[in-house]
């Protein structure tokens, strides 16, 4: 009988199939097929048994007492447990490493001392077969260069950081790889090795300046949509490059994944904003990724040690307006710059690594990775979990002798998720557990805007607008599918007693000919829903599974509905909705309430106005072509009775002004004539809608900063709301 085995070895969570290949006569008789059940021609063809497996390696690290590693360890004096239950150790791999380095010798005489290499070539990381240990007693170490973070200046410091690192304190042990994220994809520039010229040469050839407007120039935008008619589609999802940094470390983890070793990521970025969408599922799943591929991340500040002035410094304009008198554009800017390194802590913090920040010695955060992989055990077991549920497994390693030992390694795992042949049941079942497991999916793009309209004194209406892009069903075609359907389930959460205050659930059918398919690879798939909340903070996540491809997405952020009846200084007004989109309320959402709650709905919603709903745009990308809908309300009456003890009176009816105003950095492009509106005296919130039109096109393509103004005359107060927003062909 001839058996072929193959598998494929991933880092922490290496998944490969086992098939033995035997003839149908060497076959056990109750697994015979008799009968009608056995197909023409089964005697010719060889039956096939598969058997699944997962190779699980734990990277350990033994120290006594004083802090020194303790060596001459095999498998018999570990034992290793997941979830309680006992594992069977396969293999023990002892890896000592050297931490003394030799500096690179000078170039023999007449010879170049780095060959220039012209052009730069991208490669991939080599992986390795099943229980190989391919880089046995050599430190892996990949230098990622995120250069849409950083600006020339960083950049440089960063490259002359890794040239020093190479030539001075690397040692014979050492393997480095280089990466590069230049805003399209993440590059392999240079496999894992320890030909020091040949990495310098590539230090070298890398170009300072890379990767700057990333956003706009590799992400192309604006490209997307020329030469047919405006839709949100992936341009949209691209204005905001956190969660494609993000998502390309994570990339640049599972590429490291192939490998059994432990390895180190040096990421160097000048820091990285939560900004925009603030989606944190998706730096879940990077931490994650990580977690399961063996990488810890050693993030460097490529800023250094930074002395701010208190309005900034020269690479930007002044700011203006009286927050320069009062002190909050000094704390805006403090509160940013400690928010770009909190997120490179955290991702450090919970892969294993440690971010070197406020420290111009940016070589000594490459060190603190060498020298944190100097002595280790590299441990690997087949689970005997072979459930495929996505679920934490805790994972436990002890010694067995009773010499006292400080243990450090990978406390648990997360385990695969694969999309089967479920029943109706089963999908169901599906859903609900993903959304309560705390590894995010990020196989399909999920993207929510919340706004909040105050309806009475202690209550608001919170419309939710959900898109998916159209593109994402093309998948489905793809696979011959001649309909789709999308799942959409979530919940939301008081963010201070974890209480779930609201559930979501949403469906959408369509079928897929040629030209519906491609109808829908040019606009996307919107879920509008609303809810009615009190002040406070909240957690929302929403999950959306495409059922004919099991592709999940995930999206998870936290908002904030104030209370505005505390707002004495300011104009209380609702939020700000941005749009370019009108649709008839029965074609506009996907929905499967029934039809006296969606009646209740339109009622309460005031993007709904005669019949039609406001779309508002999740990612703020608008075309020249169409005007520009600015849509909030203002509430007179919200602070009439503030003060405790004064008697509720219909106060007088006062007119507000309101403009919309464009900004390019600190210029003013373009200011929409002011406009009066009376609040409606008909309520006690003296409501006040301000509906603005903006005709796009006297303005050139490019990004903005929006601003809405509204002034108070009478009361001598206004209220400002600002956003950024792309402006298209």
């Amino acid at each position: 009988m001839r058996m072929t085995l193959s598998m494929r070895l991933r880092t922490t969570l290496a998944v490969g199939a086992v098939v033995v290949a035997a003839s149908a006569g060497c076959l056990c008789a109750g697994a015979q097929l008799t009968g009608q059940n056995k197909p023409v021609g089964a005697a010719d063809q060889a039956a096939t048994i598969k058997v699944t497996s997962r190779l699980i390696i734990e990277n350990v690290g033994v120290k006594d007492k004083k802090g020194d590693p303790i060596g001459g360890l095999t498998a018999k004096d570990f034992t290793i447990t997941e979830d309680g239950v006992p594992q069977t150790i396969s293999f023990c791999e002892h890896q000592v490493l050297p931490e003394d380095a030799t500096p690179l010798g000078p170039a023999p005489a007449g010879s170049e001392e780095i060959k220039i290499y012209n052009r730069l070539a991208t490669t991939q990381i080599s992986g390795e077969s099943a229980g190989e240990i391919k880089y046995k007693d050599h430190r892996l170490m990949a230098l990622y260069f995120d250069m849409t973070t950083m600006p020339p200046v960083d950049q440089l410091r960063a490259l002359e950081a890794a040239q020093k690192f190479i030539r001075t304190q690397m040692t014979t042990s050492d393997l480095v790889a280089i990466l590069r994220y230049a805003g399209s994809s993440v590059d392999v520039l240079q496999d894992f090795s320890a030909d020091r010229n040949r990495l310098l040469s590539i230090l070298e050839t890398m170009v300072v300046g890379e990767g700057q407007q990333g956003a706009e120039a590799s992400d192309d935008a604006s490209a997307a949509d020329t030469g047919a008619a405006f839709g949100q589609d992936d341009s949209e999802f691209n204005l905001f490059t956190t969660d494609r940094q993000l998502a390309a470390l994570q990339t640049a983890a599972e590429a490291l994944g192939r490998l059994n070793e432990k390895k180190s990521l040096i990421y160097f970025a000048s820091g990285l904003n939560l900004n925009g969408l603030d989606n944190q599922s998706q730096l879940l799943a990077t931490e994650q990724a990580a977690i399961r591929a063996g990488v810890s991340f050693w993030p460097i500040d490529a800023r250094g040690l930074v002395a701010q002035g208190p309005l900034g410094d020269a690479t930007q304009g002044s700011p203006g307006g009286s927050s320069v008198y009062t002190g909050g554009s000094a704390m805006a800017l403090t509160n940013r710059f400690a928010k770009s390194q909190d997120t490179l802590y955290t991702l450090a913090g919970d892969t294993g690594g440690k971010a070197l920040l406020d420290n111009n010695d940016l070589d000594r955060g490459i060190v603190n990775a060498q020298h944190a992989q100097s002595d280790y055990y590299i441990l690997g077991y087949y689970t005997k979990n072979a459930a495929v549920d996505g679920k934490f497994r805790k994972v436990k390693v002890t010694l067995n002798s009773e010499v006292a030992a400080n243990l450090d390694f990978r406390q648990g795992y997360f385990g695969e998720k694969e999309w089967g042949k479920y029943t109706t049941a089963d999908k169901e079942r599906q859903l609900e557990d993903a959304l309560m497991q705390g590894d995010p999916w990020t196989d399909l793009t999920v993207a929510i805007e919340v706004n909040y309209f105050q309806l009475n004194k202690a209550e608001y209406f919170v419309p939710l607008m959900v898109k998916i892009p159209g593109r994402e069903i093309a998948f489905a075609k793809q696979r011959g599918a001649d309909h789709t359907h999308l799942d959409l389930v979530g919940e939301i959460k008081d963010d201070y007693g974890g209480t779930t205050v609201e559930n979501i659930r949403d469906h959408f059918d369509a079928k897929l000919s040629d030209a519906t398919a491609a109808e829908w690879t040019k606009r996307p798939i919107e879920f509008s829903m609303g809810y009615t909340l009190l002040p406070g903070k909240y957690t929302i996540k929403v999950l959306g599974r495409d059922d004919e491809t099991g592709r999940i997405g995930t999206f998870q952020s936290t908002f904030v509905i104030p209370n505005l009846n505390k707002e004495t200084k300011q104009v209380p007004i609702s939020s700000v909705v941005l749009s370019s989109e009108r649709k008839s309320y029965a074609e506009a959402i996907y929905n499967v309430a029934k039809e006296k709650d969606q009646v209740k709905q339109a009622a309460a919603n005031p993007l709904i106005q005669n019949g039609q709903q406001l779309i508002p745009s999740v990612t703020r990308v608008f075309s020249k072509s169409r005007s520009l809908t600015v849509f909030l309300q203002a509430y007179e009456g919200a602070t009439a009775a503030a003060t405790a003890g004064q008697v509720a009176v219909a106060p007088t009816v006062k007119p507000l002004m309101g403009y919309v105003s464009f900004y390019q950095g600190q210029n003013k492009v373009y200011e929409t004539q002011p406009e009066e509106v009376s609040p409606s005296p008909n309520t006690r919130l003296q409501i006040a809608p301000l509906n603005f039109t903006v005709d796009l096109s006297k303005l050139t393509p490019g990004k903005y900063d929006c601003q809405v103004t509204v002034l108070d005359p009478t009361g001598a107060k206004g209220a400002f709301w600002q956003a950024p927003i792309l402006l298209v062909p």
